[in-house]
């Protein structure tokens, strides 16, 4: 399974994601993730957001409007995954 550093911006910590999926809508990539790689966890949404021409981060998506369009979008595409 791929994964990928994540450092808190507020708190600076890096934190290890697995990617359980990923996306594309509108032109802006989405990573589903979790903290375990075998078992149950909470999982996040990151939304890639490129800095300039070589850099990319990935941010928490925080806007609810745009974290319920895309958990949506997560939860049919992992059937077997329950997304709240």
């Amino acid at each position: 399974m791929e994964s990928i550093t994540f450092t808190d911006p507020e708190s600076g910590e890096e934190v290890l994601f697995y990617v359980l999926e990923q996306t594309c809508i509108g032109g802006v990539t989405y990573l589903l993730v979790t903290e375990e790689e075998e078992e149950d966890s909470l999982a996040y949404i990151l939304k890639e957001i490129q800095t300039d021409e070589d850099d990319i981060i990935y941010a928490m998506v925080e806007d609810e409007v745009e974290l319920g369009a895309i958990s949506k979008v997560f939860a049919e595409m992992l059937e077997d995954i329950d997304i709240e």
